[in-house]
Order: structure tokens, then sequence, then C-alpha cells
């Protein structure tokens, strides 16, 4: 990273907003070398003109060929930006387009440069209006929705660029799939230099994910909408001026059939000083409009929950209220490691939510020290450790914690099998909701059960996990991926404490095809209609499973970084180096294969197919 007055100045406006800490583990993340490096990345990937001179031909096949109406607020537009950025669209592959240019500028410098430029080129498809009065960023834009006569209408900043092929892949999808009516693209960021235009910074977007779009404007270029949903949602209100986009993306996409995402970087969003692109300090008021952006989507659909902004710009966490009082049962299958145990337990009761129960699925302990334990939580006298080894099998009973709340031991006395014990236990379960936790958890968030209930208490949201560390303060589980590896991975494994990934993701809640049962929420009624835990799965993958036929019934996968634990990694297990316990997980991987093997083809839709599959951190594709 080059070191220049600009980003000196621009590194000690960030040391004051996010103090010394978040600040150097903020640096670290950005100095971290690409493994991938993009500026070359992009010149490999981009369409070559053979495969552009193909898509002019296509298009013109294609069996809807909807006009495309760009609309683009215009205020003091430098001359060079202005004739890049109509360059751009005119260079687009696919032809049926209608460039809406509101100039707003009190001189008429933008529109002597358009009125030239349309001259220079007999080009009609530029329609430029002079507004008599600027009426700010909405109000100009929505001048330009009312000239758009487009069936789907898409939106540029004055000094951004299209990508060649952009507009003819949204009418690619719009006609594969006739019921999206909300399209959005991935970017970057593009600076000149002494070299020429340089693209940087590539934002890789999942496919629609509600939740992370509550946390952040991921979408943000390039968008666009079919006019039918322009109507019923309304345009741009301008007192979210400043986050704008973000509360008409979220109107829109609270009604649309369909948000479709196209995996290629269409969208050049251009850097230089004055840029929210190159420097967020600049307009921190978008902030506050933002977080009034995601309280607004939440009162209009019907969620309890409050929009908090992080300390990152442009980022936010909803914390989703906790209706009522409901009982939840929390599941530790447990084979010795008594001390573990005791930690684990430790950690719960020091919990903030006080109406739990505790079932511990006791599975061929031998330890002597786990069945005194056992006695010591049933209230039981302490017995010799002979004695307590004849009454082993004795040992399930339950009692009260000092809390007041159950605990029961209940024995699984056939071989382990993490989906069987867990459906074994639930069946002694009298909560609604149920915590899948491992013996090996120490929780971190004293608030971590209203965390994961207000979460699972949303009717869309089927599950939600944790984000886990292992002792070292590194990460072990922020999610999971399915494809990486062949079969699934946690993402960002050894990630230190502190420092969030690409774009923040292992901060910030948003939704992943899985999460891991070691720390997973789930109510009681989706685990039945589901039938539990697959028992063909007796140790792996069990969880994934499970999350992908929730999602399959319709349901979201939530990851919710703010339920922290210790994770001291399935120690209780042992390892995987007999031949049987090899030959089984061949068998395990071979059964997720076949039952998703159409996913593992198509892809993971939270995971975006330019990333790499041998890596767990967002690295790129070589």
């Amino acid at each position: 990273m080059k070191i220049t007055p600009y980003k000196i100045k621009k590194g000690i406006r960030y040391f004051k907003h996010y103090g010394p800490k978040a600040f150097f583990n903020r640096l670290r993340d950005k100095m971290e070398p690409d493994q991938v490096p993009y500026a070359p990345w992009f010149e490999r990937h981009k369409p070559t003109p053979e495969e552009l001179e193909r898509q002019r031909k296509q298009a013109k096949k294609l069996m809807c060929q909807p006009l495309i109406s760009i609309v683009v607020p215009c205020y003091k537009t430098p001359e060079k930006y202005l004739l890049e950025m109509m360059d751009s669209v005119r260079a687009q592959t696919y032809g049926n387009w209608q460039l809406c240019l509101m100039d707003a500028t009190p001189t008429g410098e933008v529109g002597k440069s358009v009125q030239s430029y349309c001259s220079k080129y007999q080009e009609k498809r530029i329609l430029y209006r002079h507004l008599e009065q600027n009426l700010g960023i909405s109000g100009n834009t929505n001048k330009g929705l009312e000239a758009a006569k487009g069936e789907w209408v898409g939106f540029l900043d004055h000094d951004d660029l299209l990508a060649p092929e952009a507009l003819y892949e949204v009418a690619s999808l719009a006609n594969r799939e006739p019921e999206t009516e909300v399209i959005y693209t991935d970017e970057d960021q593009v600076e000149w230099e002494k070299q020429g235009l340089k693209h940087k910074k590539p934002h890789f977007k999942p496919d629609f994910s509600p939740d992370l779009l509550c946390s952040n404007n991921y979408i943000t270029h390039f968008l666009c909408v079919k006019s039918s949903i322009l109507e019923q949602a309304g345009g741009f209100r301008e007192e979210f001026d400043g986050a704008q986009d973000y509360d008409f993306i979220l109107r829109c996409t609270e009604i649309a059939r369909k948000t479709g995402h196209i995996p290629k970087v269409l969208y050049h969003w251009r850097v230089h000083s004055n840029s929210t692109a190159d420097n967020p300090l600049s307009k921190t008021y978008a902030y506050d409009a933002g977080q009034r952006a995601i309280q607004e989507h939440l009162a209009r659909t019907g969620k309890e929950g409050k929009a908090v902004k992080l300390p990152h710009f442009g980022f936010y966490r909803v914390k989703y209220q906790v209706q009522g009082n409901p009982l939840v049962s929390i599941l530790i299958p447990n084979k010795d490691q008594s001390s573990m145990l005791r930690r684990c337990l430790g950690s719960i009761q020091k919990s903030s939510y006080q109406n739990y129960e505790i079932i511990i699925i006791e599975n061929n302990s031998v330890e002597p020290e786990t069945f005194a334990y056992y006695q010591e939580l049933l209230g039981e006298n302490r017995d010799t450790a002979a004695d307590v080894m004849a009454k082993r099998k004795q040992c399930q009973g339950e009692s009260h914690l000092p809390g007041g709340q159950r605990i029961q031991i209940v024995v699984w006395e056939e071989g382990f099998s993490y989906s069987a014990i867990n459906n074994f236990g639930t069946s002694f379960a009298k909560g609604s909701y149920y915590i899948l936790l491992n013996n090996d958890i120490e929780l971190i968030t004293q608030g971590w059960i209203e965390e994961f209930l207000g979460n699972c208490q949303r009717p869309e949201v089927g599950i939600v996990g944790a984000r886990l560390y292992y002792p070292d303060n590194t990460v072990q589980h922020a999610g999971i991926v399915v494809g990486i590896d062949g079969i699934a991975a946690n993402m960002f494994p050894g990630l230190r404490r502190g420092q969030e990934g690409y774009y923040h993701k292992a901060a910030i809640q948003l939704n992943y095809s899985a999460v891991t049962a070691a720390c997973m929420m789930v109510s009681k009624e989706l685990y039945d209609e589901l039938g539990g835990l697959e028992e063909k799965l007796t140790v792996a993958f069990n969880d994934l499973d499970f999350c992908l036929r929730a999602i399959a019934a319709g349901r979201l996968v939530v990851y919710n970084p703010f339920v922290e634990a210790y994770h001291y990694e399935s120690k209780t297990r042992g390892a995987e180096d007999t031949q049987e316990k090899v030959r089984r997980f061949g068998e395990e991987i071979e059964f997720i294969r076949t039952r998703w093997i159409t996913l593992l083809k198509k892809g993971d839709p939270y995971y975006n197919p330019n990333f790499s599959l041998k890596k767990c951190n967002y690295a790129l594709k070589p």
C-alpha cells in the first residue's frame, strides 16, 4: 500500500474515530497482501473483444428485449468524468437503452458537453434535462424516474462507469428468470494512475441475503429495478439523502417477487478524494440516514428490532426483541471431560436470560470424576470412586440449578452418534426452542440466549449460529460455506479476534447456507418438522445437512457474530485415526454428495463463485 500525505491524513481521522485497538486491527486487515492480486485478475477475466461481439449478436436474439432506462443525476460533473460515463453506456453490447441525464448544475457547462457529445455521435438515446432547481440527490433522481420510459430502470452515478456487458447481462437474466424484479451486480473501484485506469477493491457479493442487507447496503451498484416495482415502491425520499439508495433498495426488495444477482463486476465506482468510496468520513450524516432506513424497514415488515450503528461506517446491527419469555432447552451430549462440562455449565449460568433448562445426554463415560460431577449436579451425596463406577448406569435424574432452572441427566447407552444423541435428548425437552451445544463450549456473551431467540422467533428464520473462537482467540467458526474443500468448511479459521475479514463479514449478521451445531438454536417446531438431525450422519456434516434441509423448507440460516464463545474443538470425540472412523467419514461424505449434488454443482448461493473453494477467507479464485 503506497503511503501518501492524503492517506496519512485519512489514517489520522480513522484513528480518532475507531480508537487505537480497532484502528490497528483494521490496518492489519488492509496491510495483508491479496492472495490473488485483483488488477491483473480483472484484466484476465474481463470479456474479450470477440466475446463482446458475440454478445451484440446474441442480444438481438433475446426473446424479450426490454428498454432499460439508466437514470443519472448530474451536478457540476467534471467533463472528463461525464464523457467517460457516457462512453461506457454507449459501449454497451445491449443496445435497447435510454440514458436520462438530470442536470442540476446552475451553469450550462454540463448541458453543452452533452449536446456536443450527442451531436458528434448522432446519439438519440441520451435524454438531457436541465433542472431549474436543485432538488437534491433524491429529488433530482426522481425527475429521472419521471423521464424514464423503460420496462427496467438502472441507476448510475455521474462519475462512475458501466462495464460494456452490464446491460446485456441484466437483459439475459430478465429473460432466464422472468420472476426476477430487482437485479444487482458485483462492483469494484477505479482510480486514474500514471499507468491508466486501475481497478481495485472488488466487492463480490452473495445472492440475496436479507440479513446482510440489514447489516450493510451491500447491493449498492449496479442496481436495476422493474418499472412495475418502482410504481409500488415509490421514488427516492429526500429525508434519507445520503442513504437514499439504501432506503430505496430496502423498499424495492420487500416488494419484489425475486431479487436476482449477477456475480460479475459490471459497475466501476470511481475513487477520488471527495467520493464516499475513498472517504467515508466525508458523509457521516449518511450513516444516520442508513440507520433510519433500516428502522423503517423493520417497521414496514412487522419486525420488532432496533437498528444500531457499528463503529465501521455504513455497517449496522439489528437487535431483535425477544417476544414473551419462552422456555429454552439446552441439549449437551457428554462423555467424560467433567472439568470441561463444568466450565460449559458455569458459562451458561452467567446468562442474562433465565428461562432455560439443561439436558445432559450422557454417552458411555468411564471416568469416576464424571459420575461424581453428575451426583453433584443432581444434589446427591458423593460416593467413593468404586461406588460411583458401580452406579454409573444409574446416573440419570433431574434437579435444579442455583438459579432455579431444571437440569436433567439422561443416558444414551449406544455408541456415539451426534445426531441420534441429540434426537434422543429432545424427547426429554420441554422448551419451545432448542439450543444444541457441545460440552466443549464456553459462552462469552451473557445475552447470548436473547440474541439467539430474537432471531429465531422471526418467522422467516429457521436456524441461528454463533461466532466461535479457539482458546488462542482466533476464529474457529464464522459460518459455513458449501463447496469448499469438496463438501463444506467453516469460514475465517485463524482470523484474530478483533479482525473482521472481507467486508467485515466475520463481524456482521448475515445469511449462510449452514452454521455449526456446536452452538446453534432452532425452534422445536422446525426441529420436529425436519425430523431432527439425520441419523445416517453420525459424526460429520449432520449440522450442514440439517441447515440445508431448513433452507429447502423455506427458512433462513442466520450467522449471529454477537453470540461469541470459545470452542475447545471436539476434544471428547477423539481423533479420526482408525480405519473404521476413516471409512465412516468417507461414507458420510458420499451421503452429502448424493443428497446435495445439485447444490454442490451449482455452488453456494451465499458465496460468490469468483471466490476460491480452496480457501476459507473470501480469497479470489485464480
